[in-house]
């Protein structure tokens, strides 16, 4: 290994036990995770690059969404559990069966509207990869107990499920915008579009509810150490998009659905999912926003224009807070309860992974665009929202009890 490519990787790995070591105090401040790892990475860029082969860097970054993203969605879909959900399901429902479909209409519109020139499928493919939210980003407003449960339960879901929800818009957005490239092979692309959509649920059911019975037969036998629960989570995830890509389906969509039927096909207690990415799942959270503020950042700030700057206050306001504010009328929900679910859809690990996996699968034009909107975007959203979740979430809590 590079001597000099040794030591930007010892001084990540230090900040990594730094962070960890002094995670209680920097919980009680406004610093956040992801904005202190994306500008570890921003400063590191340049010794990065200059410490490592191009195609290094590559070939890890993809390794790392790929990894990062199977894992995030499976567990992300195994938070929302069935029965609790039929206790609180109506405003997690109509922000996602209305206000996503309605994100991502409003977001397209927006878009196009900004930048005609980039066509209407690139202008489906930013807003799909810019709808999905980041729990990560918003955890102080789910954690603080001052916040009505009603609405810390609706972020939950919303985080949870969004992001797995709208990975076909984001493969359509794709397709669409290669397509649409000169020269292009589009002989068999929907049908090919039609079979992954179709059939990584269905490696996702079989997967997920085939580990979760045998998982609760072991349980039940007294055949499993704890430690060992974890490794089931992960095996589980990448047998999901294994199981996918052999038949043909979209790996991601597969990890999604396992997730969810795993989570509500097992009997007993899944806190090892929690446990294991509270663990190990932080350390890759970690990564991939350093990633982001070393690879994708940069190269976003050298090609962003006023266009991607706009767009990007467009999304986090006028079109998230929109499109959130419509699906909720007629709920009984105050306005000031309307406009915190509406502003607290940061954007984050979920619009990083995107633009990684597709940038590398697709060819498609103008994807310098779509890559300074999404960094424009994710970054002023890591700053907006990591620095308003604390005082908002206990400005809505005293509200509340005023009411």
């Amino acid at each position: 290994m590079n001597v000099d490519f040794a030591w930007v990787i010892l001084g990540i790995l230090g900040a990594f036990i730094v962070y960890s070591l002094l995670s209680k105090v920097i919980d009680r401040s406004l610093l956040t995770l992801p904005i202190l790892f994306m500008g570890l990475g921003y400063a590191l860029s340049e010794p990065l690059h200059a410490a490592a082969p191009p195609e290094v860097l590559h070939e890890g970054k993809r390794l790392l969404a790929e990894i990062t993203l199977v894992l995030v969605l499976f567990s992300d879909a195994s938070r929302v559990r069935f029965a609790r959900l039929r206790q609180n399901w109506k405003l997690p429902s109509r922000m996602l069966l209305i206000g996503l479909p309605l994100s991502i209409a409003l977001g397209t519109l927006v878009t196009f509207l900004v930048n005609p020139g980039s066509g209407f499928a690139m202008a489906l493919l930013t807003a799909a990869v810019l709808t999905p939210t980041d729990a990560a980003l918003g955890q102080a407003v789910m954690a603080d107990p001052d916040v009505p449960e009603r609405l810390s339960e609706t972020i939950n879901v919303e985080s949870g499920l969004n992001d797995g929800l709208v990975l076909p818009f984001v493969l359509l957005g794709a397709i669409l915008a290669s397509a649409g490239m000169a020269g292009a092979q589009t002989d068999g692309l929907a049908l090919a579009a039609i079979t992954q959509i179709v059939l990584g649920p269905v490696a996702g059911i079989v997967v997920g509810w085939s580990v979760a019975k045998a998982m609760d037969l072991a349980q039940s036998r007294g055949w499993v150490y704890e430690a060992a629960e974890g490794v089931v989570f992960l095996a589980a995830a990448f047998a999901a998009y294994m199981a996918a890509e052999v038949i043909g389906g979209n790996g991601f969509i597969a990890a999604f659905v396992a997730g969810m039927v795993f989570a509500n096909s097992y009997k007993h207690d899944i806190r090892f999912v929690r446990d294991f990415m509270e663990g190990a799942g932080q350390l890759l959270t970690m990564a991939a926003f350093l990633v982001f503020g070393g690879l994708l950042l940069p190269d976003g700030l050298a090609h962003a224009s006023a266009r991607a700057v706009i767009l990007a206050v467009l999304f986090l306001t006028v079109v998230r807070v929109g499109a959130i504010w419509l699906s909720l009328l007629g709920t009984g929900l105050a306005t000031r309860e309307k406009l915190f679910l509406g502003w607290f859809g940061p954007r984050g690990l979920a619009s990083i992974l995107f633009t990684l996996v597709i940038m590398d699968e697709f060819d498609f034009p103008n994807e310098q665009e779509l890559l300074a909107c999404v960094s424009m975007t994710v970054a002023l959203s890591i700053l907006a929202h990591g620095l308003t979740s604390t005082p908002l979430a206990k400005r809505i809590g005293k509200s509340g009890k005023k009411a």
